[in-house]
């Protein structure tokens, strides 16, 4: 089996994962806080979604699926809405009030993580990627870690445990608001 073969089947397999866990959520359960400082399911998914089409537009060099098909427009959502690194406030306010469109945006964004996956020869796993310095960190919130020297491999592995591990959050997340198995 090739690298891409694997890592495609993978982010299939985590795709998923999180499909059957998001499986007949409402919109009050995706946006539900377990406290007001906590993450809900939505923000979960939108930092997962988000991150992974900035890693794969700097892998593909292909534009940000967020602003070339205008996601921020239909879902509501400022075009400057930062990813990761929310402020206690910004986290109880972060509201997502249309989960079809959350659901579109990841199918879209993983289906270009797929196709780029896809496309690789398997030394281009080996490939060097620069990775833009992270904006600065709103005030209040943590300073962003400092971030490894990356290949296409590492940072595509890095996409595949970045959605399972937050997967995991957010199956956690729903079990704590409808109970066990439900």
């Amino acid at each position: 089996m090739e690298i891409k073969e694997f890592i495609g089947g993978a982010l299939e397999q985590s795709k998923g994962g999180l499909d059957r866990t998001l499986d007949g959520l409402t919109v009050e359960e995706m946006n539900w806080h377990p406290k007001p400082d906590a993450n809900s399911i939505a923000l979960i998914l939108f930092h997962i979604v988000k991150s992974e089409d900035s890693f794969v537009s700097i892998l593909s060099g292909k534009p940000l699926l967020w602003e070339a098909d205008k996601w921020y427009a239909k879902l509501n959502l400022n075009k400057d809405e930062q990813r990761a690194h929310y402020t206690a406030d910004q986290v109880a306010r972060f509201n997502i009030s249309n989960i079809k469109e959350l659901n579109a945006f990841f199918n879209a964004v993983r289906s270009k993580t797929i196709d780029y996956v896809k496309s690789l020869s398997p030394e281009r796993f080996n490939d060097k990627v620069n990775l833009p310095p992270p904006p600065p960190a709103p005030k209040g919130a943590p300073p962003h870690p400092k971030m490894p020297d990356f290949t296409v491999g590492l940072l595509l592995g890095m996409t595949l445990t970045h959605a399972a591990s937050h997967g995991g959050e957010i199956s956690y997340i729903r079990g704590l608001k409808r109970g066990l198995d439900k």
